[in-house]
């Protein structure tokens, strides 16, 4: 037997039991904290950054603009004449108060722009008319509305068509 008296042997194995206890709650605390942080950064995802803050890099730009407000404001902008994408994103930014010097803000928002713009040019709302470096410049469809004179081949087609489907109901019944 060993010349150590049993009480240390077990004070020893209890000391190495706690230890090994010890380490596996310092890792769960590790994990924890982990997920804390993972979870606080989701969080900042979707909530607003309080007035006057920074905003982060990854924001979720959903929850700045409501639906369609976006184009609602590009129009207000647009009432005034032709502006490029920086000028409407710049406009977007000071309407809702946020920091006009933030370019990770502003890049994000002129991506939104040129997307809503793209839609808005597809119903008709908004044209395109040119470059100012890299920046599409656009003009409300209203102000580049001309008159024109009506196609006389088309008015003819749809006079024609409109005689043919008459007579054709009316010999359908007699």
């Amino acid at each position: 037997m060993s010349d150590t008296p049993q009480v240390i042997n077990t004070l020893r194995t209890k000391a190495e039991e706690l230890s090994a206890h010890i380490k596996r709650l310092e890792r769960a605390l590790q994990q924890a904290k982990a997920d804390l942080a993972h979870i606080n950064a989701s969080v900042m995802l979707f909530e607003a950054p309080s007035e006057g803050s920074e905003f982060p890099l990854h924001f979720n730009l959903g929850r700045l603009y409501r639906v369609r407000e976006i184009g609602k404001l590009c129009q207000e902008a647009l009432a005034t004449g032709p502006k490029d994408t920086r000028e409407l994103a710049l406009h977007a930014i000071r309407a809702k108060g946020f920091d006009e010097t933030d370019k990770h803000l502003r890049a994000s928002i002129q991506l939104r722009i040129v997307n809503a713009m793209r839609m808005q040019e597809l119903r008709g709302k908004v044209r395109r008319v040119g470059k100012h470096g890299s920046a599409i410049v656009w003009v409300a469809a209203i102000t580049i509305a001309t008159p024109q004179e009506p196609n006389p081949k088309i008015s003819h087609f749809l006079f024609v068509n409109s005689i043919s489907a008459c007579s054709n109901r009316s010999s359908v019944g007699g």
